[in-house]
């Protein structure tokens, strides 16, 4: 059963990035069993890499990452909040366990999925929405500062990265893992926790 009392929660979010993907599944596992408040917010891995230097394998992922971001955002601005968590889950569900590369059906499919008119798939490919779409990506990152990736978390206001994980934990596992990753991320002086990837993102 859920607390009574609700838990503050800020998401922040590449559509195109598989372990903020792992990570939102992870959340909503963790929202059957606490009372979450979660604001579903965008950001952008290619404004968090736009001055650095990263292989060009890498960096040719952007411009279809970008496009999902400024729909997610213009979106947001045009329809209101309520539709960035339901666009989220159309969108990754395709990107991620469904692997699909073709940009167009997937944000067409998603569109329609969420009952958004199709013509917004232009706002896709402009700059329009990017000054929103930045203060959002910025609003996140610099919590947490630029060394960082997607997703981020705040949790009543105390903001981290990640955590990332494969496969997104189940029942009172999840439960578990939430309270610690709170925990640690609530003491003042805790700055970081890691190890080495040993699996890829797994999508089940």
């Amino acid at each position: 059963m859920a607390d009574s009392d609700p838990t503050v929660v800020e998401f922040w979010f590449d559509p195109s990035c598989p372990w903020a993907w792992m990570t939102s599944r992870w959340v909503d596992e963790v929202s059957k069993y606490r009372n979450l408040e979660v604001t579903w917010k965008i950001m952008s891995l290619a404004v968090l890499n736009e001055d650095n230097d990263v292989p060009e394998s890498y960096r040719s992922f952007f411009p279809r990452a970008l496009r999902y971001t400024r729909l997610v955002a213009a979106v947001k601005e045009l329809h209101g909040q309520e539709y960035v968590k339901p666009l989220y889950d159309a969108l990754g569900i395709r990107i991620h366990p469904g692997k699909s590369k073709d940009v167009d059906a997937v944000i067409a499919e998603s569109l329609a999925e969420v009952g958004l008119p199709a013509e917004l798939i232009r706002y896709s490919d402009t700059d329009e929405y990017d000054p929103q779409m930045r203060a959002s990506h910025f609003d996140g990152i610099n919590r947490v500062g630029q060394e960082v990736g997607t997703p981020v978390l705040a949790v009543d206001g105390v903001a981290f990265f990640g955590p990332v994980i494969s496969p997104a934990p189940k029942g009172q596992e999840a439960v578990r893992l939430w309270d610690g990753t709170v925990a640690v991320a609530g003491y003042p002086g805790f700055f970081e926790i890691k190890r080495s990837r040993t699996v890829d993102p797994i999508f089940d």
